[in-house]
């Protein structure tokens, strides 16, 4: 049996999230079809982390065990033919056994990426996200600076059983401005549900005056899952990178 590493970016805005759904065309789902109507194999899709509905991916990274001895190169060829235009294989390569996507991961890096919104064309509607006023990228750093470290993210997600823990540890934020759009790097060893979303809408509440000034520090100290949750569009979010 082998086990096939896959490195992929695709268009969050044609499918209903990452992870497989009944009657609903989703990231997982695609690929796990074309490899059973191809290759005669139903496997499971191990993947480094599951998106939300209209979030990208630039290096979402899966793996998968075949009973089939096939080319890595075959498979790529074969799926990036039958996803075009929606997901595209960018590597693929036979792992070690005990390669896992998600918990072999050390880190991974989110981007989100932000424009005025009288300057978004009609072909970027659904990858960045819009921006009612002119952002500092400094004053947004300084604003989401708090964040880093090790903290209780109870305040920062979404309500997930399969993830009763709420300490996470983000190792870095970059805030940075190229070609009129505003990029936010966030880099942890792993996220909750939304999290990455609602700690970005939670930066811009403060940064544009709609919350107080201590807001997220606020939340940090007195961790709620059942409070308040600003969350940021989703099309402006893509999984960067994953490191390994």
């Amino acid at each position: 049996m082998k086990n096939i590493k896959i490195v992929y970016e695709y268009d969050g805005s044609k499918f209903s999230g990452f992870q497989r759904q009944v009657n609903k065309k989703t990231v997982q789902g695609s690929i796990e079809e074309v490899i059973k109507n191809y290759f005669n194999e139903e496997v499971n899709l191990l993947s480094s982390g599951r998106t939300d509905k209209g979030v990208h991916a630039l290096g979402q990274v899966s793996n998968f065990f075949m009973e089939k001895s096939i080319s890595p190169d075959i498979i790529k060829g074969i799926l990036n033919r039958a996803l075009s235009g929606k997901i595209r294989i960018t590597d693929a390569k036979e792992a070690d056994s005990d390669f896992h996507a998600r918990f072999s991961a050390k880190t991974r890096t989110y981007l989100y990426i932000m424009k005025l919104k009288d300057e978004i064309t009609p072909f970027e509607s659904s990858y960045v996200s819009a921006l009612d006023g002119k952002i500092i990228p400094e004053k947004l750093q300084k604003i989401m600076e708090p964040l880093i470290g090790r903290h209780n993210f109870d305040s920062f997600r979404k309500k997930d059983k399969d993830n009763k823990n709420p300490e996470r540890e983000i190792n870095n934020i970059r805030c940075y401005e190229e070609d009129k759009r505003l990029f936010i790097e966030i880099e942890g060893k792993s996220f909750l549900k939304t999290m990455i979303r609602i700690m970005i809408g939670s930066a811009l509440a403060v940064y544009f005056e709609k919350r107080s000034p201590d807001y997220i520090c606020d939340k940090l100290d007195n961790p709620d899952s059942d409070g308040e949750k600003i969350l940021a569009p989703s099309e402006g979010l893509y999984l960067y990178k994953v490191n390994y």
